[in-house]
This record gives structure tokens, C-alpha cells and sequence, in this order.
């Protein structure tokens, strides 16, 4: 397995109501973060804050200049949907996760184990 390249793959994929918050991050963001929970309407992430309508893609998620290279600019803040991806060699695939390589394809157990390892910081390892 491959470490992350910030190739924005899963920001882009998972944007335009892809997401959700907790009540708890929601909470969150309006005591101490309400530059982000201006982005949340009626529960849902990420609405414009003028119209009230889902936002194409997330309103955070930026592009180095000349290259493909995505940053957050909410990272340490950023709802669970996020630090919780990717969870699945199943949906790494799908979404073709540039961290995969023809290893983690070809023995998709150990690369669970690896991934579990990798996202030890973000998420509890799956069962």
C-alpha cells in the first residue's frame, strides 16, 4: 500500500451531499469553528451560505497551483466521513484510490491489515 499522494480523488467523489456531520461536529463547528458551520444547513454538509443549496464540491478542498496536489483547509477539523476514508479495500477500488497498488489487489486481507495500520491515527480498524 501506498501512502496517500493528496490526489483529492475521494474530497472530489464525496462531495455534493456525499457527506454528513454528527450533531456533535456540528456543535463543534458552531462554538469554536463557525467559519465551517456556516457551511451546514438543516444538518447538511456543505450548503452555501447564501443560497442554502449543496455545494458541488467542498467548499475546504483546495489545489496546489501547477500540479495535482489537493489540500484541506479544515484538515484537523474535518468531519468523521473524512478522517474515517478510506475504510475499505472494497471502496478503495471502487473509487480508485491511488494508494492501491497490484499487492493490495491481489491479496486484499493483508491489505485491509495495512490499511487499518496506516489509519490507525484517523479511525478504529475494522473487524
Amino acid at each position: 500500500m501506498k501512502e496517500c499522494n493528496s490526489c483529492g480523488k475521494c474530497c472530489i467523489k464525496y462531495s455534493n451531499g456525499q457527506l454528513s456531520a454528527s450533531p456533535d461536529e456540528i456543535e463543534y463547528w458552531e462554538v469554536f469553528r463557525p467559519d465551517i458551520a456556516e457551511y451546514v444547513a438543516n444538518s447538511k454538509i456543505w450548503t452555501s451560505p447564501e443560497t442554502g443549496k449543496l455545494i458541488e464540491l467542498c467548499p475546504w478542498l483546495r489545489k496546489a497551483p501547477d500540479s495535482n496536489v489537493y489540500t484541506c483547509d479544515i484538515y484537523f477539523d474535518r468531519p468523521e466521513d473524512c478522517r474515517y476514508y478510506p475504510s475499505t479495500i472494497a471502496e478503495m477500488i471502487k473509487d480508485g484510490c491511488e494508494m492501491m497498488d497490484d499487492n493490495d489487489k491481489a491479496n486484499p486481507k493483508k491489505a485491509q491489515q495495512d490499511l487499518d495500520r496506516i489509519m490507525v491515527d484517523s479511525r478504529p480498524a475494522l473487524e
